[in-house]
């Protein structure tokens, strides 16, 4: 399987509901370092996953919709844990939908899979994979 990643980040604002989360329960800041990976079995005619100048800008329209965003006041958002998790996969959604639309124009079709990894330190991050 071949495979590359592009990366960019956010800023966000959340709080969570739980006793699990502890002081996270309140509102606070976090930035992610947010990578997101195209794979695929076979090089497509060009000899690659992707156009990596396609993937780094569609990865950046859909990071922006939620950068510098209070998630609590984010109707798609609305009485949702917005853990880590939870995001990746939001992203890796999103940008589902812009490979389906043919935003990485039609090298994407031979896309095998999509993971979207979240890091929010250098010692943790979450990740989601799916099917393309």
């Amino acid at each position: 399987m071949f495979s590359i990643t592009v990366r960019d980040h956010i800023m966000i604002a959340h709080s969570f509901r739980g006793e699990v989360f502890g002081p996270a329960q309140r509102l606070h800041g976090a930035t992610f370092l947010v990578d997101a990976t195209f794979r695929r079995e076979q090089l497509d005619d060009d000899n690659i996953v992707v156009d990596i100048g396609l993937a780094t800008q569609e990865l950046g329209a859909v990071v922006s919709e939620l950068n510098y965003r209070n998630l609590d006041n984010e109707p798609d958002f609305a009485g949702i844990n917005t853990s880590t998790e939870f995001l990746a996969k939001v992203i890796a959604d999103r940008l589902g939908e812009r490979i389906e639309k043919g935003a990485l124009g039609e090298g994407a079709k031979g896309l095998a899979g999509l993971t979207v990894t979240l890091h929010e330190s250098h010692v943790a991050w979450a990740s989601y994979e799916r099917a393309l």
